[in-house]
């Protein structure tokens, strides 16, 4: 690491190395190359005069990259394309005068921006189905485990602990959703020309139209994409890469969602996120196990969430068919908005896998509280035996007023329960009452919910993609 100039946190600190290859130097111009074989193969396929020679040789050179040459001749000329056209062309003299031919920077530029998110794309899909097997795996685990539920972060009607990663896990099926009808709606620019009307292209093929749609048909096809966009100025909507961000801002929120549940969880010591031995939580105070993965995630989703409107304002300000105060602007913000995603769901995959939940301390928070909940199926077996319901209802109302007040008043345990047995119009014994305080027969359906989620909708997803399961994160502070 370079300490006498600026490093980027992303790359440092939070991305993993597999995206950071993705947006490389390496990765971008070996894809210009491949892109410049692509459009010589397809302009001799369709009658150009292009020698396989020619073609054999730019083939030879494609992934021996003379940076140094393009480096000097940029500094020269200003232009980054022109740049390496020349020093493709010094390695490859007999194809020289055919590289990009017809061609305008956009060609290689807008089309390996389009095949590096695909790329990326795919890092996000892999690792958010990890992510989503590790929470399946965690909410079976701990589906039948009754736990407080919260409302307003108010003690409300009891759930239990897998219910609960079934709501996080519902979002990341809908991220899932997005990210993959995204991935199938991505199409390449083609070869369009410096205005979109191929007029370039028209002029190669002496006037065959059909020639310059078989042109986008076959180089779409040569870089693994089923079609070109049909219509596009000098470049692709800049609209693309605002449906793209927004699918990542999607997993951003769902990742911050639960970042935010573990936190307060943490903090009520029901749950902790994982807490290594020599982990240090505080430079003052030696206690302290801080939710600092957890902080991470929230810290970088808001990131991400707000980096969409890079795009978002570019394609609303691009001038007709082409300006280029977009480029600066995608140089960081797309590729800033993918290592980040990637280093989130790194530590959502780490947290998730690590998680350590308290049962006793769960246990006790519902004990405290259960009493309260408890109230209605009181009043009910009360009506039973006889009573009256407005008159127990109301004679409840006062008692759990007054238990109340006990509890945060005077700091004492709630005598709810004590309460309601002194008083004869319930005409219940304390034992009768206990044997209604049972946390499992307050959940509901949690349970039942929990695995039928997993089971008909989340192992389906894991089935259909189990060739990339199996991965583990690893995060580097």
């Amino acid at each position: 690491m370079s300490t006498d100039k600026y490093n980027s946190p992303l790359s440092e600190r939070y991305a993993s190395k597999e995206m950071q290859f993705v947006f490389s130097p390496d990765m971008k111009f070996r894809t210009w190359r491949r892109l410049w074989i692509a459009l010589a193969e397809t302009e001799q396929e369709l009658g150009l005069p292009i020698t396989d020679e020619q073609i054999a040789e730019l083939k030879a050179a494609k992934d021996d990259i003379n940076y140094d040459v393009a480096r000097a001749r940029e500094k020269v000329v200003r232009h980054d394309v022109m740049s390496h056209v020349y020093a493709y062309g010094q390695q490859c003299p007999g194809a020289k005068g055919i590289i990009h031919l017809g061609a305008t920077s956009c060609y290689v530029g807008d089309n390996t921006d389009v095949i590096i998110m695909r790329e990326a794309m795919y890092i996000v899909r892999r690792k958010l189905i990890n992510v989503m097997a590790e929470l399946a795996d965690f909410a079976m685990k701990y589906k039948d485990l009754p736990t407080l539920a919260f409302t307003h972060f108010q003690p409300a009607q009891p759930t239990t602990v897998g219910k609960r990663a079934t709501l996080w896990l519902n979002e990341l099926t809908m991220d899932l959703s997005d990210l993959d009808y995204m991935i199938s709606q991505l199409k390449l620019l083609g070869s369009k020309g410096t205005t979109g009307t191929q007029a370039s292209f028209l002029e190669l093929f002496e006037g065959d139209h059909e020639k310059c749609l078989e042109a986008d048909r076959r180089i779409a096809k040569k870089m693994g994409f089923d079609a070109c966009f049909p219509v596009s100025g000098q470049t692709y909507s800049r609209k693309l890469d605002t449906r793209v961000l927004n699918v990542l801002s999607g997993i951003a929120q769902s990742a911050h969602k639960f970042s935010n549940d573990i936190r307060l969880l943490q903090h009520l010591k029901e749950i902790e996120e994982p807490f290594e031995k020599s982990q240090i939580g505080s430079s003052a105070m030696a206690y302290k196990r801080n939710p600092m993965r957890s902080e991470r995630i929230a810290s970088l989703s808001r990131y991400v969430m707000i980096d969409v409107l890079n795009p978002a304002i570019t394609s609303a300000t691009q001038w007709f068919e082409r300006t280029l105060d977009d480029s600066a602007n995608k140089r960081l913000s797309v590729p800033e908005a993918f290592l980040a995603i990637d280093g989130i769901l790194d530590l959502y995959m780490n947290v998730v896998d690590g998680l350590v939940v308290y049962p006793k301390v769960i246990r006790q928070h519902m004990m405290n509280e259960l009493p309260f909940m408890a109230t209605e199926n009181i009043m009910m077996d009360a009506v039973k035996a006889g009573g009256d319901r407005q008159e127990l209802h109301e004679r409840i109302r006062e008692h759990s007023m007054a238990a109340g007040r006990v509890v945060k008043e005077e700091g004492r345990p709630n005598d709810l329960l004590e309460r309601i047995a002194a008083d004869p119009a319930f005409g219940m014994t304390m034992d009768q009452l206990m044997a209604v305080m049972k946390p499992e027969n307050f959940v509901g359906r949690a349970p039942q919910q929990t695995e039928e989620f997993v089971n008909e909708v989340i192992r389906p997803i894991l089935k259909a993609n189990q060739d990339v399961l199996g991965m583990t994160a690893e995060i580097n502070v």
